[in-house]
């Protein structure tokens, strides 16, 4: 499901998160966006990259709490911040992000937005 405003991708990761869904997080994501993937902040970019990336995260059954707190955008580029909360797995292999998250994001042709550049270990 493709975001309807830059606010919404947050949303949209959120849900994918918690429903295991890393299609649909990848599907949020330009062909070549970069991100810092967690806990070591690797930096990898475009879709394959991303997936394999991700995976490990997917696969320990991630949920994730966002929430944006601003916004700025002109010119189909929008940059957006969000408190954010990430728990995956349990016992011996557990993930826990939290902290701020920085995403640019950009309007596409068909008024959808997708992400550019996701930063979700942004120093407070």
């Amino acid at each position: 499901m493709p975001a309807r405003s830059p606010e919404e991708i947050h949303a949209l990761i959120a849900a994918a998160f918690s429903a295991g869904d890393l299609d649909a997080f990848i599907g949020l994501h330009e062909e070549d966006a970069a991100t810092l993937v967690p806990p070591e902040g690797r930096r990898v970019s475009g879709h394959e990259a991303i997936r394999a990336a991700m995976e490990p995260i997917f696969a320990l059954g991630p949920s994730a709490r966002i929430e944006v707190v601003g916004k700025l955008e002109a010119g189909g580029l929008a940059l957006t911040h969000a408190r954010l909360s990430v728990v995956a797995g349990d016992g011996g292999d557990r993930l826990e992000v939290s902290g701020r998250g920085t995403i640019v994001s950009r309007r596409q042709p068909d008024g959808s937005w997708r992400i550019v550049l996701d930063n979700p270990m942004s120093p407070d």
